[in-house]
């Protein structure tokens, strides 16, 4: 598949590749990888890692985090592209996120569902309690995703 300027290729970054997340997750939030229970999945464009979106395995669940696109490759759908393998190689299983308001259109394309905050496992909703419990003030939206795309 041909990008703007060249070659794209979508897949499972390897262990020795996560510097190159770490690198463009620098450009939100300065992110970093906690291996070994994590799967990076990326969009290079002419080898360059322009999109990535992970999964992380917590001891209640799993949640899918850091679905970033760099500035300069934003508008090619790559996001969309990178979250696509990671629902394809994890999606047989309950996916969790915190989803921005702006973005709930976006997830619910893929069988995410809104939930109340109480729904989501006690260590994926930790990551959240500077929020105090209100997560739509801090512009979050807890969601999940049935095994499948299941509804339930």
């Amino acid at each position: 598949m041909a990008g703007k300027s060249g070659a794209i290729e979508t897949r499972e970054l390897k262990r020795e590749e996560f510097p190159l997340a770490e690198k463009l997750w620098e450009e939100y939030r300065g992110q970093k990888n906690d291996m070994p229970d994590e799967r990076v999945f990326g969009v290079f464009e002419d080898g360059t890692l322009a999109a990535t979106a992970r999964c992380t395995r917590h001891p209640d669940g799993l949640e899918m985090d850091c679905v970033f696109s760099s500035e300069r490759f934003r508008g090619r759908g790559y996001a969309r592209l990178a979250v696509q393998a990671l629902i394809d190689a994890c999606g047989s299983e309950l996916i969790f996120i915190h989803s921005t308001l702006v973005l709930i259109p976006f997830y619910k394309t893929f069988g995410f569902t809104p939930i109340p905050e109480d729904q989501l496992p006690r260590t994926i909703r930790e990551r959240f309690l500077f929020c105090f419990g209100e997560m739509a003030g801090c512009n979050v939206c807890p969601m999940k995703r049935m095994p499948g795309g299941k509804q339930d």
